[in-house]
C-alpha cells in the first residue's frame, strides 16, 4: 500500500478509480481528480504548500510533485502525463500536457494546454509557455507548434494508456 501521509493537520484526498503504487508518496495537502495514478517510487509532497490535480493525471515512476513553502504552490489540469523521473515544482499545467522524462518545470511557470515538454528540459522560473506547443532544451525554448495529430496521438494515448496499466495491477 503507498505511504498517504497527514502532515500539518492535511490528508491526501484521492478521487475516484486511482491507482498508487505500493511505494509511491503522497504527503500532506495533496488533492488529485479522478482516475489518476501514481507510480513506483513517485512522490506527491504537499507539505510546504498545496498540490491540486485534476482528472486522468499519471505520475510515472520517480517523478517529484512539491511546491515552495509560502511562494508557490502546484496546480495540475486533467489528461496530464508526469514522465519519469520529472520534477513539477510549484508550478501550473494546464490540460493535454505532456511533460516528457526528467524534465523540470520550477516555480511560477506557467505551462499550457496542448503542450509537449520534452525530455530532459529545464523550464525555468516564471517561464510561461504557448498553448499548442513543443518546449524543450536547457533553458526550454519553443520548438514549434504542436501538430494536433500530436494531442490525440501523444498526449490522450498516453494518459489513457496509463489507466489500462492501472488496471493490469487491480486484477
Amino acid at each position: 500500500m503507498a505511504l498517504i501521509k497527514k502532515v500539518r493537520g492535511f490528508t491526501p484526498v484521492m478521487g475516484k478509480n486511482c491507482f498508487l503504487a505500493e511505494n509511491a508518496t503522497i504527503v500532506g495537502e495533496v488533492e488529485m481528480g479522478d482516475d489518476c495514478t501514481v507510480w513506483f517510487n513517485a512522490v506527491i509532497r504537499g507539505d510546504v504548500h498545496y498540490i491540486k490535480m485534476g482528472n486522468k493525471v499519471n505520475v510515472q515512476d520517480c517523478a517529484v510533485i512539491h511546491g515552495t513553502y509560502q511562494k508557490a504552490a502546484t496546480n495540475i489540469g486533467n489528461n496530464v502525463s508526469i514522465a519519469h523521473g520529472a520534477v513539477v515544482h510549484g508550478c501550473t499545467i494546464h490540460d493535454n500536457v505532456l511533460v516528457g522524462m526528467r524534465a523540470i518545470i520550477m516555480d511560477n511557470a506557467v505551462i499550457h494546454s496542448n503542450t509537449i515538454i520534452a525530455a530532459g528540459s529545464v523550464v525555468l522560473e516564471n517561464t510561461i509557455t504557448e498553448p499548442n506547443s513543443i518546449y524543450g532544451g536547457i533553458p526550454a525554448k519553443k520548438i514549434k507548434d504542436i501538430d494536433p495529430a500530436l494531442v490525440s496521438g501523444q498526449i490522450e494515448r498516453i494518459a489513457n494508456s496509463y489507466l489500462m496499466y492501472a488496471s493490469w495491477y487491480k486484477e
